[in-house]
């Protein structure tokens, strides 16, 4: 199979663009935070045109949001383009973005959660490397940033070589082997919900003999059953060579009735639900909606180990 092109590795000086394609900060100057905090870090930043902008629960008009997005890859200054956060919006815009004008401009494009609509179809459309990353409302902009987390980050996207285990260094332990084996092949995946929010649209990607990875937040156990159910439906998991799991942040129900004599915990249903697969399988790996977020190049080459309980990434994520 062949690589996916990897943008230029970032330097200290370099220009970081800031989008905010999904939903708006809930703090108008967590903006202001993330500069502070950028520059900090040495690097000089642009904020996209409409960055500050608010309607509803979006960012700005689907309109603004893919103009940020269109400007912010044209732009030739602009070496890194991070995104303020997730929330949601990201699918509501994707038919007005050029995918071929961004693939000739591959550059270093970083997020998690609703950005996962466009880490798919940069990977589907344009292919090239994006990452699965801390975004700068809070994470990177805290002061208190895990250095578990911040070291993940720039070892990825500033050193041209491969990342190697993205579990080494992580002061807890969550992970859990539910089938062992081993797998290489490429990443793909993010947020479980806008894997099954793509599904059936032009958007949604080819998921054969790749390593899928998940994570979501705040997701009480029956919906996260249906998401995987989706997923099994579609014929999603009969394709992947790996499954690989991050913590699933708030996920179990703190609502349940304490009269019903059984009630599935989130763990139970992944458990449950992946148990007819036939591939390595790893639970709790330090990425998603947590404090140990670990960065993932979604289309890097990585390993997934169902013997010791780790994802490796085997390939740089950038040149």
């Amino acid at each position: 199979m062949k690589s996916l092109l990897k943008p230029e590795r970032l330097n200290f000086g370099d220009t970081i663009g800031i989008i905010a394609p999904a939903s708006a900060p809930p703090d108008p100057k967590a903006i202001d935070r993330a500069v502070i905090a950028l520059e900090g870090y040495g690097f000089k930043v642009r904020l996209a045109k409409n960055v500050r902008a608010r309607l509803g629960f979006i960012a700005g008009t689907d309109r603004a949001r893919a103009e940020d997005v269109m400007a912010m890859f044209a732009d030739k200054k602009v070496k890194a383009i991070h995104c303020l956060r997730g929330g949601y919006g990201v699918t509501r815009m994707l038919e007005r973005l050029d995918f071929s004008v961004i693939a000739r401009n591959p550059k270093i494009f970083s997020g998690y959660s609703d950005i996962t609509g466009l880490h798919l179809a940069i990977q589907k459309f344009s292919k090239f490397v994006s990452f699965h990353a801390p975004m700068v409302n809070g994470a990177l902009a805290a002061p208190d940033v895990p250095e578990f987390t911040k070291k993940s980050f720039f070892r990825a996207v500033m050193e041209a070589k491969p990342p190697g285990s993205i579990s080494a260094g992580c002061p807890e332990n969550k992970i859990e082997i539910l089938r062992r084996g081993m797998a290489e092949g490429e990443l793909i995946g993010g947020n479980l919900s806008l894997l099954c929010a793509l599904l059936g649209t032009p958007f949604a990607p080819s998921f054969k003999g790749k390593i899928l990875f998940f994570e979501d937040v705040s997701e009480r156990p029956y919906r996260l059953d249906r998401m995987l159910t989706q997923l099994l439906n579609a014929g999603v998991f009969s394709q992947v060579i790996g499954v690989a799991v991050g913590v699933n942040h708030d996920r179990d129900d703190k609502k349940k009735n304490p009269s019903v004599e059984y009630e599935q915990s989130a763990a139970d249903v992944i458990r449950e639900r992946l148990a007819t697969l036939r591939v390595p399988i790893v639970t709790g790996l330090p990425f998603g909606h947590v404090d140990l977020n670990a960065t993932l190049p979604c289309g890097a080459r990585a390993v997934l180990d169902g013997k010791k309980g780790d994802l490796i990434i085997t390939e740089a994520a950038v040149r």
